[in-house]
């Protein structure tokens, strides 16, 4: 499914205006300003509004989405009880229903004008029902949104008896990724042996590696340090990532002066996930209450690749979420107090090429040679998109507009006056 089609006047995330992109085989060929009309049998006049590459999601579990209330509540809201919840709904999961439920959040993703997602699937199911599921829907969705799939042993590699076997049947059934969760092991030692046994074989296998890593408030938790030294001694630099980090948030300053360069140096992207940062950590404080997020400003100050994922939504874990990406940056943003000009950009950057980095995705972006892959929202520049939560006017796959939403206009009548009002800062 490609297409040819020219995009007229648009902003681009880089501040210039004013741009003409013009697509031909599902490609973009040609990026400037004044490109004849005639360049293309359809056109799409973007009226100064911001066209940008598709959203990544860089972290989500979609074997759980949209599983909310099965087979009961999260009462308490907390981790654990999430953990416990999926646990009970394991026995009752079916191929079918997985598939089902991926398949409609997806219809949700496409819309909200996400080209990629990278979802973590939980092999300590021995029936490997997720892995099937998924890699189906992978498959057929294909022509529509991109899906990595990471096989993750939810229940510990080390601590779940069968992980080893389990992770060598995902691995001859498609998965693309590497996964671990070293925090959740029985010990320390035991988490950092986790991360050099998986470390082996991703190494072994040519595969990338996206970890859990160090989701706890417990500033001893430092497993990330393990994988940035693995990912040097195997020398897989720009192939690894750690997710969640928020250990970080709890680690005393002259640590994390250490860490941090490390994780420079080894070329890991770090991937937080605002949402269930914020709502999941910090749960045993009373006041003051810490933020749960990892250290964002510092790690991109360090040059670090940083990239947000949404991670659940309406799940044991999460109950909210219509997997809107802009949410994701505009709570990073919020939390990280990230409110000056460029890095408020920078948050932007971390839903889409940040993320698409941290995944290691090929042809993303707007040049010459990259996919013809856009989205086009309803507002005049990264910020205003934030602020606005903007509508996409068109998700555009392969020079194909696959998705429209109108732009957000409410009217309004003040006595005998009538007006359109629009949240944006200028029309």
């Amino acid at each position: 499914m490609t297409g040819d089609l020219l995009i007229r006047n648009a902003a681009l995330p880089d501040g210039r205006r004013g741009v003409d992109i013009l697509i031909r085989g599902g490609v973009i060929e040609t990026v400037g300003p004044g490109l004849p009309e005639a360049a293309a049998p359809a056109v799409i006049d973007a009226a100064g509004d911001l066209v940008a590459p598709p959203f990544v999601d860089s972290h989500l579990h979609l074997d759980s989405t949209l599983s909310l209330g099965l087979p009961r509540l999260n009462r308490s809201g907390t981790l654990l009880e999430g953990i416990a919840l999926w646990g009970e709904l394991k026995p009752d999961l079916t191929v079918e229903a997985i598939h089902a439920r991926a398949k409609r959040l997806c219809t949700w993703s496409i819309t909200q004008g996400i080209g990629a997602i990278r979802s973590h699937v939980d092999i300590c199911d021995d029936r490997l029902l997720a892995v099937e599921a998924l890699t189906a829907l992978r498959a057929e969705m294909a022509p529509w949104i991109t899906i990595q799939l990471v096989a993750f042993p939810q229940d510990g590699w080390l601590r779940y008896p069968r992980s080893a076997e389990n992770l060598r049947r995902a691995m001859a059934m498609g998965i693309d990724v590497i996964g671990g969760i070293p925090h959740f092991e029985r010990t320390m030692a035991d988490g950092a042996e986790s991360v050099r046994q998986l470390m082996a074989i991703a190494a072994e296998a040519g595969m990338m590696v996206d970890m859990h890593c160090d989701e706890s408030d417990d500033p001893l938790s430092r497993h990330i340090e393990t994988l940035a030294a693995e990912t040097v001694r195997h020398g897989m630099q720009g192939r690894v990532a750690g997710s969640h980090l928020t250990s970080m948030h709890s680690m005393d300053n002259y640590y994390a002066s250490k860490l941090i360069p490390l994780i420079a140096e080894a070329g890991v992207s770090a991937i937080a996930n605002p949402l269930i940062n914020i709502t999941l950590q910090g749960r045993h404080d009373t006041y003051p209450k810490r933020r749960g997020m990892t250290r964002v400003p510092e790690l991109m100050a360090a040059g670090v690749n940083v990239a947000f994922g949404h991670d659940c939504v309406m799940d044991p874990w999460y109950p909210l979420g219509t997997h809107d990406m802009l949410e994701v940056a505009s709570m990073g943003l919020h939390v990280a107090q990230m409110t000056g000009v460029d890095a408020m950009r920078s948050c932007f950057d971390a839903v889409t090429v940040n993320a698409a980095r941290a995944v290691g995705l090929e042809g993303y972006g707007i040049a010459p040679g990259c996919r013809g892959d856009l989205v086009l929202l309803d507002a005049g520049d990264p910020i205003e998109a934030i602020r606005t939560r903007a509508a996409r006017r068109a998700v555009i796959r392969g020079g194909i507009a696959i998705a429209e939403s109108p732009a957000r206009v409410s009217r309004l009548r003040l006595g005998d006056e009538a007006m359109e009002v629009r949240f944006r800062a200028a029309v």
